[in-house]
């Protein structure tokens, strides 16, 4: 079994003219949490889909747990997906479905389990995310927070070996994050999971995270501990981290200088 459950190498992903990743190598060690940070548009999201093996790089190689997800036949690849929980930013719950049924779903599909097993399953699964008496509600009737919490219990119905969360902290009070922040932590050390967020909250983050990676301008600008990136003598990932409005990524859009600018609109 290898350190790291999954590994990125020397990946480049294009799309259209646009590169979304130059030829970057990076590291998500098993049974830890990582989260993937950098400006809007980076490319974070576009990251889970290339692990998943839902788009394909123009090169490099991406190994989940020491399969090559490239070079999977389709077969191979829907088994492998049946170990990755997926939590989608907007939550994606089936609107017609009530909690229970929302959560029984992929055991429905992906099991022959007997009924009562599924309810067990179901039941234990969503007192984990604190909402089992919430079961017979629709998604209509939860809060964002509870259909996060819903979502979660979902993605985990199946005991995947490794769970990406695409900006589980996204539009939330400061209440539901806490629980959402503790869930993840809770969930990855009972269970052994290997654990994937893409967020911009970097405080929220941070407190849970034991390997950061920060991205842009498709290269990997830094990773580590928080504490290594923290100390980084990378103005980048100081900038980033701190929030500063100067830095290597400017405040202003590129533009003539402004009294020029003045100046030339006053002649008009």
């Amino acid at each position: 079994m290898t350190q790291n459950f999954v590994e990125v190498r020397n990946l480049t992903f294009v799309r259209g003219n646009r590169v979304i990743f130059d030829d970057i190598s990076l590291e998500i060690p098993r049974g830890k949490i990582t989260t993937i940070m950098g400006p809007s548009g980076t490319g974070k999201t576009t990251l889970l889909k290339l692990i998943g093996g839902q788009l394909k790089p123009q090169k490099g190689s991406i190994l989940v747990d020491g399969l090559e997800v490239t070079r999977l036949k389709r077969s191979e690849l829907f088994l492998l997906r049946k170990r990755l929980g997926m939590l989608f930013q907007s939550g994606a719950l089936f609107s017609d479905l009530d909690v229970f049924d929302n959560v029984a779903f992929p055991l429905r599909v992906h099991t022959k389990l007997p009924p009562d097993m599924v309810r067990d399953i179901v039941l234990m699964k969503l007192n984990a995310v604190g909402l089992r008496g919430a079961r017979r509600l629709m998604p209509s009737e939860l809060s964002g927070g509870m259909a996060r919490r819903v979502a979660l219990a979902r993605s985990i119905a199946l005991d995947p070996d490794m769970i990406m969360y695409d900006e589980p902290f996204t539009g939330q009070d400061p209440i539901a994050m806490g629980v959402i922040v503790q869930l993840i932590r809770l969930l990855n050390d009972a269970l052994g999971l290997t654990s994937v967020l893409v967020s911009h909250d970097i405080q929220e983050s941070m407190s849970i995270t034991d390997h950061l990676c920060i991205v842009a301008d498709g290269k990997l600008m830094g990773q580590g501990s928080p504490a290594e990136l923290k100390a980084s003598g990378c103005a980048f990932v100081k900038q980033f981290l701190q929030g500063l409005p100067d830095g290597p990524v400017p405040f202003h859009y590129p533009a003539a200088d402004l009294s020029t600018d003045l100046l030339r609109e006053a002649a008009r």
